[in-house]
């Protein structure tokens, strides 16, 4: 081997920014001149350099050569330590090339920046912002955030009150600027407000001197100021519309009612009430059809029959005046879960008469379930399903003929018993029919 190499320290500590250069020592032991150039190898290659890069040496002589080693001050350039070599390669005989090894340990250093966006804020209860946190230093750097406002009126709140950054990076915290009463009304109020962003330090380092920014958050007020204009002009415009009524609107409705009721209406109007002189209101004819009217009445309020588990009752009215009269009816049919189905009548026709059933309502008021079945002479007319409604309304254009002597009934088979609302469970099942027709006498 003709050349032997070797750094004064093998380990060194490089600041960042600056400077640091190691000696290191070159010895020809060959029996001629040779030449001999110097490369860096390892992570600290970018930023080292040996000076001078060549150096000649006669046989048996030795010289010096320096590495200097300069870190940028850069987040790209981590803090630690980083093991490097120097490749001294023999111009004539590169084979011999030999590679002294040492480690530089990169010492860290901080540097943080802060902005506050945006700087101003507004609103009714409370101001958000976004701070953004840059670690321009080398290491990873804990910041903490605290905030003041310089009075009592306003306090700053921060969701994360630490963040922890690498180096090279940056992060966001929010803060929130809160009033400590409400404005309702009036001229907005002004909070100015100052964000400390300070870097936390390690035992035996010096503090650093936190990032201050300074924001400001105007409170406005709830009810904003064009509130009481627009009510005085809603006000206003009210009691015109108001005026305008009774002024003009009025008078004409009052003048055209007045002008409506004719002596031919009034006559109109006393023939056709049930109690007037009318053609079916007095004489014998009249007589007979209120005969007819309160065989009806009497006919119309039919017993339900009950099954093996129900119960029924109804009761109907109607009088047939003339040609025909309004008649209703009404039957409720209590079941049992299990047995038989109950039933019962809610209208019996009287003889003589032709019941003409226009209208039906079922009502199931506890939410039951089960099969309701409405008959006429022993005919379904309608079979609905309990669970499918509460209330259920059927009205027909073509009156449904029951003749004299028919009834309807409605039959009730329970399969569970409904449970209303902020109420004890009933025990049965409990439907309601109303009926509504017209009940006719029969042409002799």
């Amino acid at each position: 081997m003709s050349v032997t190499a070797s750094l004064d320290a093998s380990t060194v500590t490089a600041e960042p920014g600056g400077e640091t250069d190691v000696p290191l020592q070159i010895l020809n032991s060959g029996s001629t001149v040779e030449e001999y150039r110097f490369e860096v190898v390892g992570a600290c290659a970018a930023w080292a350099a040996v000076e001078p890069a060549t150096l000649s040496l006669y046989p048996g002589a030795s010289g010096t050569v320096t590495l200097r080693l300069s870190p940028p001050r850069d987040p790209s350039v981590p803090a630690g330590e980083t093991p490097f070599g120097i490749r001294v390669v023999p111009t004539s005989d590169q084979s011999a090339t030999v590679v002294p090894e040492g480690r530089v340990t990169v010492a860290p250093f901080t540097e943080v920046t802060s902005e506050l966006v945006p700087r101003s804020s507004n609103g009714v209860r409370r101001g958000t912002h976004q701070l953004a946190v840059d670690n321009r230093g080398n290491a990873p750097v804990t910041v903490r955030l605290s905030g003041s406002t310089g009075t009592e009126r306003a306090r700053v709140d921060f969701v994360a009150p630490e963040l922890v950054i690498p180096p090279g990076h940056a992060d966001f915290g929010k803060v929130r600027v809160r009033p400590a009463k409400r404005l309702w009304r009036g001229t907005p109020v002004t909070h100015p407000f100052q964000v400390f962003v300070a870097p936390v330090v390690t035992e035996g380092q010096e503090p650093y001197e936190p990032v201050v920014l300074d924001g400001s958050y105007e409170q406005q007020a709830i009810l904003p100021s064009w509130l009481p204009r627009a009510l005085i002009l809603a006000a206003v415009v009210l009691i015109a519309l108001v005026g305008l009524w009774y002024a003009l609107l009025r008078p004409a409705v009052k003048s055209a009612a007045r002008e409506a009721i004719t002596p031919d209406v009034v006559a109109s109007a006393a023939a056709k009430t049930p109690d007037g002189g009318g053609a079916n209101g007095g004489g014998a004819n009249g007589g007979a059809s209120n005969g007819g009217g309160a065989s009806a009445g009497a006919d119309g309020g039919a017993s339900g029959e009950g099954g093996e588990n129900g119960s029924g009752s109804g009761s109907g009215s109607g009088t047939a005046r003339g040609a025909g009269a309004p008649t209703s009816a009404r039957v409720e049919v209590r079941d049992a879960v299990g047995g038989g189905a109950g039933s019962g009548s809610a209208y019996k026709v009287p003889a003589g008469s032709t019941f003409e059933l226009t209208d039906i309502l079922v009502q199931n008021p506890q939410g039951d379930a089960g099969t309701l079945v409405v008959s006429s002479q022993d005919a379904p007319v309608m079979r609905l399903a309990l669970e499918n409604f509460r209330d259920y309304d059927y009205h027909v254009v073509t009156p449904i003929l029951v003749p004299a002597g028919g009834e309807i009934t409605m039959t009730v088979d329970c399969r569970q018993v409904g449970k209303p609302v902020k109420a004890p469970t009933p025990s049965g099942c409990a439907q309601s029919l109303f009926l509504g027709g017209t009940l006719r006498a029969d042409t002799q």
